[in-house]
């Protein structure tokens, strides 16, 4: 089975609920950059102290920075050993470029670039109808997933509420942001041969059986 990948895709495509079962069935280590940012700050290493000398200046972290987290993650025995997932990076198609110079420094090669496409009235539909709840925390969707009760979350009974992020104005803008600066990275993993589309439209188990295949 193929052990290195990269989940790419816009928001709303299904990246996270294909990214949990395929860490659970198939024991990829997840590697994402907020959560070992995170850590390197809390270990205080090299590049961890420089990410923070940005934050603390409510600078963006550089490409560089961020980059050199996620390889200082990657070259660690336990995951070259178990193989990993990444998810949420890279962003951009200078990250892919710079990931790509770290990977060969340490021999560690991408098996396979995982691509959810899905259109915007799909995606739009899926995020706006997101419901969270207020008290455990558990999500439903007024078109997928609607609660017994409307607004009332079917666990808790607690208050079912829309997430200023997953209103339709911010969704399409999310959306544009993503189409400006993550899309190029479609053509870039393509020209290497190491891209898999998936269409993210489908049922998600459908598509998560797909993906098996692949793998």
């Amino acid at each position: 089975m193929m052990k290195n990948l990269i989940l790419v895709g816009p928001p709303g495509a299904g990246k996270g609920t294909l990214a949990e079962r395929l860490i659970d069935e198939k024991g990829f280590m997840h590697i994402s950059t907020g959560q070992i940012l995170r850590e390197a700050l809390a270990n205080k290493t090299q590049i961890g102290l420089e990410a923070k000398a940005y934050m603390d200046k409510g600078e963006l972290v550089p490409d560089e920075v961020v980059t050199g987290i996620v390889m200082e993650k990657l070259s660690e025995d336990e995951v070259r050993t178990k193989g990993f997932m990444l998810d949420g990076f890279p962003r951009t198609l200078n990250q892919a470029e710079l990931l790509d110079e770290g990977l060969k420094k340490y021999g560690i090669e991408i098996e396979v670039v995982i691509y959810l496409e899905a259109d915007q009235d799909t995606i739009i539909k899926r995020l706006s109808g997101r419901r969270a709840c207020r008290e455990c925390g558990r999500n439903f969707n007024i078109y997928t997933m609607k609660p017994q009760k409307e607004g009332v979350c079917d666990h808790c009974h607690g208050e079912l509420f829309q997430r200023d992020d997953d209103k339709e104005e911010t969704v399409r803008n999310r959306l544009k942001v993503y189409s400006d600066s993550t899309a190029p990275l479609v053509d870039f993993y393509k020209e290497k041969g190491s891209l898999k589309t998936f269409n993210g439209n489908n049922d998600l188990n459908v598509i998560y059986s797909e993906i098996k295949n692949v793998l």
